[in-house]
């Protein structure tokens, strides 16, 4: 990192600071920059220990995974991506129904998911009518500015 790139990101962070913001995307020339505020861990917090990967199994796979060429969309496919960076949450309570699950048929204006940013709740709606192929983001999960969260096929 250039002495001028550490100086541009100590100044980034200064405006998070000053404005009490969760994340802050700058673009200077042909270089992005894009600042997420994090909650600072406590000394001696939770450790986590990455497990063995999953050994391959002979049996067939449950129809709840995806298999892999569901992985990539195709040139049809609509996406709709986070306007904020936030806390993805896929119905309006704990204990409710997901407000959208794949494979269900949705119309433009429904709601597909909540992002909670900065404590406020925002509902994310659907631009495009058509079936839902792929939910990428999971439940409780932070996401990114621009990060995939619904693919829809019209």
């Amino acid at each position: 990192m250039e002495e001028n790139d550490a100086a541009r990101i100590r100044e980034l962070g200064a405006v998070l600071r000053e404005f009490d913001l969760d994340a802050i995307r700058l673009k200077v020339g042909d270089v992005e920059y894009e600042l997420v505020r994090r909650e600072a861990q406590a000394v001696g917090g939770p450790v986590y220990v990455a497990s063995p990967p999953p050994v391959p199994s002979t049996e067939a796979a449950p129809a709840e995974l995806t298999p892999p060429a569901a992985l990539a969309p195709s040139s049809t496919t609509k996406r709709v991506t986070a306007p904020v960076v936030g806390m993805f949450y896929r119905s309006a309570s704990p204990g409710a129904e997901p407000f959208v699950s794949a494979g269900d048929r949705v119309v433009a204006g429904q709601t597909l998911c909540i992002l909670e940013a900065m404590k406020l709740m925002n509902e994310i709606t659907s631009d495009y009518a058509g079936v839902i192929t792929r939910i990428i983001a999971e439940n409780g999960e932070v996401v990114s500015l621009g990060q995939d969260l619904f693919w829809i096929e019209p």
